[in-house]
């Protein structure tokens, strides 16, 4: 015989069903465990009390792959409207006092790890109500979450165009070659693009968009790229530079206190810089919350700001 409401009620929780809204919409317990900052074990246990309080299993995997039950799929569209309707209730309470509240999932990819921060700070002082996660990954992953549509918005700077999205350029993104204090390509009058990506070039993993450019730039060029060495972050290949391991084309953003030690050189290559533009970037489909919004409308209406903010670094 099926629960009661009120005994149902009493059976489950709001974090049962967010728990079962990230599996459902990941397909994944380790990713929605990723997600929600708990690990597989927790993310499976709370899955289990709720399909416990239910009486039906919400999940079953076919091979390897996760797939809802006709059961989950009813618990899906449930769950969907409850978390629908709590974001429009916070959104019009905080409407009564005049400010816009709300969460505002941003994912920013590894380069715009340097922007993000001071751009919030104004933000979060005109908008204290909402609350603010940014994930920071590398552009595969930004791209497999577009696609997961987990998140609100994206800053990127290569943005797929294959894909139907809305993209707001909002600031430069100049990638250089950069060269650590006494190299010898510091001692030669003219320094063609060849030889400095000869000189034990370091890069990025396979899928960083900053790699992918630099890739696409020496393809267009006909120039060849034998990398020496990958690593995980621009930091790392910044460190493996100043370590005299190699040289790399990097954010002129992330190198800026380097420059200006002089522990690291830009040298000037027909070519170079590499211009690209950070984008703030979600898909065409998507109805824009009150907090996405306003802050497209913020970023929109500070792209000069942001200019001067960043040139004067």
């Amino acid at each position: 015989m099926p629960l009661s409401i009120q005994n149902l009620a009493s059976r489950l929780t709001f974090r049962q069903l967010q728990v079962f809204k990230a599996v459902n919409d990941l397909k994944s317990y380790s990713r929605a465990g990723e997600l929600l900052g708990l690990t597989q074990p927790a993310v499976s246990s709370q899955v289990r009390h709720l399909e416990q309080a239910l009486g039906m299993p919400m999940f079953e995997y076919v091979g390897r792959k996760l797939y809802g039950t006709a059961a989950g799929e009813e618990m899906a569209s449930c769950v969907e409207s409850v978390f629908l309707e709590l974001e429009r209730v916070q959104n019009r309470l905080a409407a009564l006092e005049g400010q816009v509240a709300g969460e505002l999932r941003l994912v920013a990819v590894n380069t715009a790890q340097y922007v993000v921060p001071y751009m919030l700070s104004a933000f979060l002082q005109l908008n204290p109500q909402v609350s603010v996660s940014v994930a920071v990954v590398n552009r595969a992953t930004a791209l497999q979450r577009l696609n997961d549509n987990t998140d609100d918005l994206f800053i990127m700077g290569m943005v797929p165009a294959e894909r139907p999205l809305t993209s707001l350029p909002f600031l430069d993104n100049e990638l250089v070659p950069i060269v650590p204090r006494g190299h010898p390509l510091l001692n030669q009058h003219s320094v063609t693009a060849q030889a400095f990506l000869d000189s034990n070039l370091l890069v990025r993993e396979s899928g960083s968009g900053s790699r992918l450019a630099l890739e696409l730039h020496c393809q267009g060029q006909r120039l060849r790229t034998k990398p020496t060495m990958e690593l995980g972050s621009n930091d790392a290949v910044k460190h493996a530079v100043l370590a005299g391991l190699g040289v790399a084309v990097l954010p002129k953003l992330g190198v800026l206190s380097e420059l200006a030690l002089g522990s690291l050189h830009i040298l000037e290559i027909k070519g170079f810089p590499l211009r690209r533009s950070w984008c703030v970037v979600y898909p065409q489909a998507r109805y824009p919350t009150p907090a996405m919004r306003a802050f497209i409308d913020y970023v929109q209406q500070n792209i000069r700001q942001f200019e001067q903010m960043f040139l004067s670094r």
